[in-house]
């Protein structure tokens, strides 16, 4: 069985897109939903519920994610953002049996944001270099087997910005890390349209240089907050 987790916060918006995708899929197995919910204020858990998911209290997105895996009951977890809108035809199969005739440990694969031209560029040449290089990176979602999650300890709590490039390089120690090409996994612009592309990718770029230097951010240097169209209202 594969457990798929969702760490949410005030996703009535795109959660139900994202559930009503992974339902359409034509799974060969068996798989579970979980949603770890940050205390939404909005139809989040409702909808989860309704979807047949199972809730759970999450956080932010580290201690979301710890807190979906101690619920799931599966050997596999995909750990997916809530604002995925789109995903490929029979993704899932492809990507678990690549994951299985691979032998990978851990495993991130292509994503593109619905946004402009120069997102898919840039968001292409990250995918590309991962694929090509190996170097274990991963962003937005993360494929793992249970065993290996367990040995890592889950995602590390303190790590304020970029916990999923931190947990596939310690995942990536224990076992075989590896880029499944798929059809690539579209996911919403929001962040840039919010933030602004020169900042966002600012703050992408030197946290990749921090992380080389330093090791994993547990400084609270680039303001990474869930997404909330509550709390930027309240700003």
């Amino acid at each position: 069985m594969i457990s798929i987790i969702i760490p949410t916060l005030d996703e009535e918006e795109y959660l139900p897109i994202l559930l009503k995708e992974i339902k359409k899929q034509k799974f060969f197995g068996e798989y579970e939903l979980i949603v770890a919910d940050n205390y939404s204020t909005d139809k989040t858990r409702e909808i989860g519920r309704e979807f047949g998911c199972i809730v759970v209290d999450g956080g932010l997105p580290a201690k979301a994610r710890n807190q979906g895996a101690k619920v799931a009951k599966g050997d596999i977890f995909l750990f997916i953002d809530a604002d995925n809108i789109l995903l490929p035809e029979n993704f899932l199969n492809t990507l678990l049996k690549k994951f299985n005739q691979k032998n990978l440990a851990v495993a991130s694969f292509p994503i593109y944001p619905k946004g402009k031209l120069i997102d898919r560029i840039i968001y292409g040449a990250y995918n590309n270099l991962v694929y090509l290089t190996k170097i274990p990176f991963a962003t937005n979602s993360i494929l793992v087997r249970r065993d290996v999650f367990e040995k890592v300890g889950g995602f590390d709590e303190e790590v304020k910005f970029s916990e999923d490039h931190c947990f596939v390089k310690q995942a990536a120690k224990i076992g075989r890390f590896g880029f499944i090409k798929t059809k690539p996994v579209l996911t919403s612009a929001r962040r840039f349209e919010r933030d602004g592309r020169f900042i966002t990718y600012s703050k992408y770029i030197f946290a990749g240089i921090y992380m080389f230097l330093f090791g994993p951010i547990k400084k609270d240097l680039f303001e990474y907050r869930f997404f909330s169209k509550k709390l930027e209202k309240n700003k």
